[in-house]
Protein backbone atom coordinates (compact mmCIF):
# COMPACT_ATOMS: atom_id res chain seq x y z
CA UNK A 1 0.00 0.00 0.00
CA UNK A 2 2.91 2.28 0.76
CA UNK A 3 3.69 1.81 -2.98
CA UNK A 4 0.57 2.21 -4.26
CA UNK A 5 -0.18 5.65 -2.19
CA UNK A 6 3.58 6.94 -3.05
CA UNK A 7 3.17 6.10 -7.10
CA UNK A 8 -0.57 7.65 -6.94
CA UNK A 9 0.57 10.70 -5.53
CA UNK A 10 3.91 11.02 -7.75
CA UNK A 11 0.87 10.95 -10.75
CA UNK A 12 -0.77 14.25 -9.45
CA UNK A 13 0.31 17.71 -9.63
CA UNK A 14 -2.40 18.69 -7.40
CA UNK A 15 -2.91 17.55 -3.94
CA UNK A 16 -5.30 18.22 -1.47
CA UNK A 17 -5.84 16.87 2.01
CA UNK A 18 -8.64 16.78 4.23
CA UNK A 19 -9.81 15.88 8.04
CA UNK A 20 -12.47 15.16 10.03
CA UNK A 21 -14.88 18.22 11.24
CA UNK A 22 -13.96 19.33 15.10
CA UNK A 23 -10.60 18.15 14.49
CA UNK A 24 -8.30 17.32 17.41
CA UNK A 25 -4.27 17.12 16.99
CA UNK A 26 -3.79 13.95 15.19
CA UNK A 27 -6.36 15.42 13.17
CA UNK A 28 -4.06 18.45 12.53
CA UNK A 29 -1.02 16.50 12.91
CA UNK A 30 -1.71 14.11 10.21
CA UNK A 31 -3.04 16.28 7.70
CA UNK A 32 -0.90 19.06 7.96
CA UNK A 33 2.56 16.79 8.49
CA UNK A 34 1.70 15.03 5.05
CA UNK A 35 1.06 18.54 3.25
CA UNK A 36 4.69 19.23 4.82
CA UNK A 37 6.56 15.91 3.57
CA UNK A 38 5.06 16.56 0.20
CA UNK A 39 6.04 19.92 -0.27
CA UNK A 40 9.52 19.21 0.77
CA UNK A 41 9.56 16.23 -1.15
CA UNK A 42 7.81 17.42 -4.22
CA UNK A 43 8.51 21.13 -4.26
CA UNK A 44 6.88 21.56 -7.78
CA UNK A 45 3.25 20.02 -6.76
CA UNK A 46 0.87 22.22 -5.44
CA UNK A 47 -0.14 20.95 -1.90
CA UNK A 48 -3.01 22.13 0.03
CA UNK A 49 -4.08 21.42 3.31
CA UNK A 50 -8.05 22.39 3.81
CA UNK A 51 -11.05 22.50 5.88
CA UNK A 52 -12.83 24.90 8.44
CA UNK A 53 -9.91 26.04 10.73
CA UNK A 54 -9.99 25.43 14.76
CA UNK A 55 -9.16 28.30 16.72
CA UNK A 56 -7.76 26.67 19.63
CA UNK A 57 -5.42 24.31 17.68
CA UNK A 58 -4.48 27.31 15.13
CA UNK A 59 -1.07 27.21 16.80
CA UNK A 60 0.00 23.84 14.95
CA UNK A 61 -0.96 24.94 11.14
CA UNK A 62 -2.45 27.08 9.15
CA UNK A 63 -4.83 25.65 6.32
CA UNK A 64 -5.35 26.49 2.74
CA UNK A 65 -8.15 28.63 1.45
CA UNK A 66 -8.85 27.44 -2.39
CA UNK A 67 -11.68 27.63 -4.98
CA UNK A 68 -13.32 24.62 -6.60
CA UNK A 69 -11.59 24.86 -9.54
CA UNK A 70 -8.74 23.45 -8.31
CA UNK A 71 -10.12 20.07 -7.05
CA UNK A 72 -10.26 19.72 -10.95
CA UNK A 73 -7.80 16.61 -11.86
CA UNK A 74 -6.63 16.85 -8.55
CA UNK A 75 -5.60 13.94 -5.87
CA UNK A 76 -7.81 13.94 -2.60
CA UNK A 77 -6.48 12.49 0.59
CA UNK A 78 -8.22 12.19 3.48
CA UNK A 79 -6.79 11.59 6.98
CA UNK A 80 -8.34 10.54 10.44
CA UNK A 81 -11.69 10.38 9.03
CA UNK A 82 -13.43 7.23 9.39
CA UNK A 83 -16.92 8.08 7.68
CA UNK A 84 -17.59 10.04 4.63
CA UNK A 85 -19.95 12.45 6.82
CA UNK A 86 -17.29 13.60 9.06
CA UNK A 87 -15.26 14.26 5.87
CA UNK A 88 -14.14 18.55 6.86
CA UNK A 89 -15.23 20.37 3.44
CA UNK A 90 -17.71 18.38 0.93
CA UNK A 91 -15.65 19.41 -1.94
CA UNK A 92 -13.44 16.22 -1.40
CA UNK A 93 -15.50 14.58 -3.89
CA UNK A 94 -14.67 17.04 -6.64
CA UNK A 95 -11.37 15.30 -7.00
CA UNK A 96 -10.25 12.85 -9.89
CA UNK A 97 -9.04 10.18 -6.84
CA UNK A 98 -9.19 9.70 -3.32
CA UNK A 99 -7.25 7.82 -0.87
CA UNK A 100 -8.30 7.04 2.60
CA UNK A 101 -5.64 6.79 5.27
CA UNK A 102 -7.44 6.50 8.48
CA UNK A 103 -6.52 4.10 11.92
CA UNK A 104 -10.45 3.72 13.01
CA UNK A 105 -12.61 1.05 12.01
CA UNK A 106 -13.03 0.80 8.50
CA UNK A 107 -16.92 0.66 8.58
CA UNK A 108 -17.51 3.04 5.73
CA UNK A 109 -15.31 1.63 2.80
CA UNK A 110 -14.47 4.67 0.87
CA UNK A 111 -11.92 5.86 -1.55
CA UNK A 112 -10.16 4.66 -4.83
CA UNK A 113 -7.11 3.79 -2.30
CA UNK A 114 -7.69 2.60 1.56
CA UNK A 115 -5.50 2.27 4.24
CA UNK A 116 -6.29 2.11 7.30
CA UNK A 117 -4.41 0.55 10.49
CA UNK A 118 -6.46 0.20 13.64
CA UNK A 119 -3.33 -1.11 15.43
CA UNK A 120 -1.96 2.62 15.15
CA UNK A 121 -2.13 4.94 17.95
CA UNK A 122 -2.88 7.79 15.53
CA UNK A 123 -2.51 8.69 11.43
CA UNK A 124 0.04 10.60 12.53
CA UNK A 125 2.14 7.78 13.26
CA UNK A 126 1.06 6.58 10.15
CA UNK A 127 2.03 9.25 8.11
CA UNK A 128 5.68 8.47 9.83
CA UNK A 129 5.25 5.40 9.16
CA UNK A 130 4.92 6.33 5.44
CA UNK A 131 7.38 8.36 5.32
CA UNK A 132 9.85 6.00 6.70
CA UNK A 133 8.60 3.43 3.50
CA UNK A 134 9.42 6.31 0.82
CA UNK A 135 12.75 8.03 2.65
CA UNK A 136 14.92 5.69 0.36
CA UNK A 137 13.00 7.19 -2.85
CA UNK A 138 12.69 10.71 -2.26
CA UNK A 139 10.17 11.57 0.44
CA UNK A 140 11.95 13.95 3.02
CA UNK A 141 10.98 15.52 6.34
CA UNK A 142 11.02 18.72 7.49
CA UNK A 143 11.16 20.13 11.01
CA UNK A 144 7.70 21.15 11.04
CA UNK A 145 6.48 18.31 9.52
CA UNK A 146 7.66 16.59 12.27
CA UNK A 147 6.44 18.65 15.15
CA UNK A 148 2.75 18.55 13.69
CA UNK A 149 3.20 14.44 13.77
CA UNK A 150 4.76 14.60 17.15
CA UNK A 151 1.91 17.01 18.15
CA UNK A 152 -0.53 14.13 16.53
CA UNK A 153 0.54 11.42 18.32
CA UNK A 154 1.14 12.77 21.92
CA UNK A 155 -2.53 14.39 21.52
CA UNK A 156 -3.91 10.86 20.39
CA UNK A 157 -2.16 8.81 22.63
CA UNK A 158 -2.98 10.92 26.10
CA UNK A 159 0.66 12.05 26.36
CA UNK A 160 1.66 7.97 25.58
CA UNK A 161 -1.10 6.81 28.29
CA UNK A 162 -3.58 5.32 26.15
CA UNK A 163 -3.99 1.59 25.23
CA UNK A 164 -3.08 2.08 21.84
CA UNK A 165 0.26 3.27 22.75
CA UNK A 166 2.76 1.06 21.83
CA UNK A 167 6.73 0.43 21.36
CA UNK A 168 6.55 1.19 18.02
CA UNK A 169 4.85 4.61 19.18
CA UNK A 170 7.52 5.21 21.42
CA UNK A 171 10.13 4.47 18.99
CA UNK A 172 8.52 6.80 16.20
CA UNK A 173 8.27 9.81 19.02
CA UNK A 174 12.08 9.48 20.17
CA UNK A 175 13.20 9.40 16.67
CA UNK A 176 11.11 13.08 15.65
CA UNK A 177 12.49 14.53 18.48
CA UNK A 178 15.45 14.62 16.94
CA UNK A 179 13.98 17.42 14.52
CA UNK A 180 14.33 20.93 15.33
CA UNK A 181 10.81 22.30 17.27
CA UNK A 182 10.58 22.52 21.14
CA UNK A 183 8.55 19.91 22.83
CA UNK A 184 8.05 22.81 25.66
CA UNK A 185 6.26 25.31 23.83
CA UNK A 186 4.25 22.80 22.29
CA UNK A 187 3.57 20.93 25.19
CA UNK A 188 2.44 24.89 26.62
CA UNK A 189 0.14 25.54 23.09
CA UNK A 190 -1.52 22.06 23.60
CA UNK A 191 -2.39 21.72 27.53
CA UNK A 192 -2.28 25.34 29.05
CA UNK A 193 -6.23 25.96 29.83
CA UNK A 194 -7.68 28.99 30.15
CA UNK A 195 -8.60 30.84 34.06
CA UNK A 196 -12.11 30.04 32.95
CA UNK A 197 -11.96 26.90 32.02
CA UNK A 198 -10.02 25.76 35.01
CA UNK A 199 -12.49 26.90 36.68
CA UNK A 200 -15.33 24.51 34.61
CA UNK A 201 -12.59 21.82 35.06
CA UNK A 202 -13.36 22.12 38.67
CA UNK A 203 -16.94 22.39 38.51
CA UNK A 204 -16.91 18.86 36.52
CA UNK A 205 -14.73 17.18 38.87
CA UNK A 206 -17.36 17.94 41.78
CA UNK A 207 -20.23 17.58 39.74
CA UNK A 208 -20.22 14.60 37.65
CA UNK A 209 -22.99 11.20 38.47
CA UNK A 210 -21.20 8.14 38.69
CA UNK A 211 -23.47 4.96 38.75
CA UNK A 212 -23.46 1.28 40.71
CA UNK A 213 -22.37 0.04 37.44
CA UNK A 214 -18.92 2.29 37.13
CA UNK A 215 -20.66 4.63 34.46
CA UNK A 216 -20.39 8.42 34.77
CA UNK A 217 -22.04 11.21 33.05
CA UNK A 218 -21.86 15.09 32.56
CA UNK A 219 -24.26 17.48 31.50
CA UNK A 220 -23.22 20.76 29.78
CA UNK A 221 -25.98 22.74 29.05
CA UNK A 222 -25.38 26.26 26.83
CA UNK A 223 -26.39 28.08 29.89
CA UNK A 224 -23.53 26.24 32.09
CA UNK A 225 -21.32 26.43 29.49
CA UNK A 226 -22.24 30.28 29.44
CA UNK A 227 -21.68 30.86 32.93
CA UNK A 228 -18.25 29.98 32.62
CA UNK A 229 -17.65 31.94 28.99
CA UNK A 230 -16.41 28.87 27.25
CA UNK A 231 -17.38 27.61 23.89
CA UNK A 232 -18.36 23.56 23.01
CA UNK A 233 -14.87 22.86 21.58
CA UNK A 234 -12.99 23.96 24.64
CA UNK A 235 -15.03 22.16 26.92
CA UNK A 236 -14.35 19.56 25.09
CA UNK A 237 -11.21 19.18 26.09
CA UNK A 238 -12.19 18.23 29.14
CA UNK A 239 -13.20 15.15 29.19
CA UNK A 240 -10.43 12.68 29.49
CA UNK A 241 -10.21 14.15 33.35
CA UNK A 242 -12.94 11.65 34.29
CA UNK A 243 -10.55 9.00 33.49
CA UNK A 244 -8.35 9.80 36.75
CA UNK A 245 -11.03 8.51 38.93
CA UNK A 246 -11.22 5.23 40.71
CA UNK A 247 -14.01 3.21 39.98
CA UNK A 248 -15.08 4.69 36.95
CA UNK A 249 -15.30 2.38 33.84
CA UNK A 250 -16.98 4.54 31.16
CA UNK A 251 -18.24 7.76 31.06
CA UNK A 252 -20.17 10.23 28.71
CA UNK A 253 -19.75 14.07 28.19
CA UNK A 254 -22.83 15.97 26.89
CA UNK A 255 -22.11 18.65 25.45
CA UNK A 256 -25.04 21.54 24.08
CA UNK A 257 -24.14 23.44 20.46
CA UNK A 258 -26.79 25.65 19.14
CA UNK A 259 -28.26 23.12 17.21
CA UNK A 260 -27.50 19.78 18.39
CA UNK A 261 -25.91 18.03 21.77
CA UNK A 262 -22.23 16.48 21.10
CA UNK A 263 -21.79 13.18 22.60
CA UNK A 264 -17.87 12.60 23.93
CA UNK A 265 -17.73 9.10 25.18
CA UNK A 266 -14.55 7.15 27.09
CA UNK A 267 -14.35 4.09 28.31
CA UNK A 268 -11.33 1.79 30.53
CA UNK A 269 -12.47 -1.08 28.86
CA UNK A 270 -16.73 -1.52 27.86
CA UNK A 271 -16.43 -0.92 24.31
CA UNK A 272 -18.15 2.02 23.78
CA UNK A 273 -18.18 2.54 19.79
CA UNK A 274 -20.76 0.93 18.90
CA UNK A 275 -23.25 3.00 21.02
CA UNK A 276 -22.04 6.22 19.21
CA UNK A 277 -22.86 4.21 16.20
CA UNK A 278 -26.60 4.30 17.34
CA UNK A 279 -26.59 7.60 16.83
CA UNK A 280 -24.76 7.94 13.66
CA UNK A 281 -21.52 8.19 15.58
CA UNK A 282 -18.62 6.51 15.66
CA UNK A 283 -14.99 6.10 16.52
CA UNK A 284 -12.58 3.68 18.21
CA UNK A 285 -13.65 1.06 20.69
CA UNK A 286 -12.44 3.11 23.83
CA UNK A 287 -13.22 6.65 22.59
CA UNK A 288 -15.62 8.00 20.30
CA UNK A 289 -18.61 10.30 19.41
CA UNK A 290 -22.01 10.88 18.18
CA UNK A 291 -25.01 13.70 18.15
CA UNK A 292 -27.58 13.78 19.44
CA UNK A 293 -30.48 16.35 19.54
CA UNK A 294 -32.74 16.24 22.55
CA UNK A 295 -31.94 15.77 26.50
CA UNK A 296 -34.23 12.51 26.39
CA UNK A 297 -31.68 11.03 24.22
CA UNK A 298 -29.26 11.90 26.44
CA UNK A 299 -31.19 9.40 29.14
CA UNK A 300 -31.36 6.55 26.19
CA UNK A 301 -27.55 6.80 25.98
CA UNK A 302 -26.66 6.53 29.35
CA UNK A 303 -28.36 3.94 30.04
CA UNK A 304 -26.66 1.85 26.99
CA UNK A 305 -23.48 2.98 28.52
CA UNK A 306 -24.87 1.51 32.15
CA UNK A 307 -25.98 -1.66 30.32
CA UNK A 308 -22.05 -1.64 28.35
CA UNK A 309 -20.69 -1.44 32.20
CA UNK A 310 -22.82 -4.28 33.75
CA UNK A 311 -21.71 -6.75 30.95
Amino acid sequence: MFEKILNTIRQYETIIIHRHVRPDPDAYGSQGGLAEILRTSFPDKKIFAVGKEDPSLRFLNKLDDISDEVFEGALVIVCDTANQERICDSRYKLGDKLIKIDHHPNEDAYGDLMWVDTDASSVSEMIYEFYLAGKDQGLKMSNQAARLLYAGIVGDTGRFLFPSTTEKTFKYASELIHYDFSRTELYDQMYEMKPNLVKLNGYVLQNFEMRPSGAASMFLTKELLGRFDVVPSEASLLVGVLGNVKGIKAWVFFIEEEDQIRVRLRSKGPVINGIARNYKGGGHPLAAGASIYSWSEAETVLKEIDEACLK
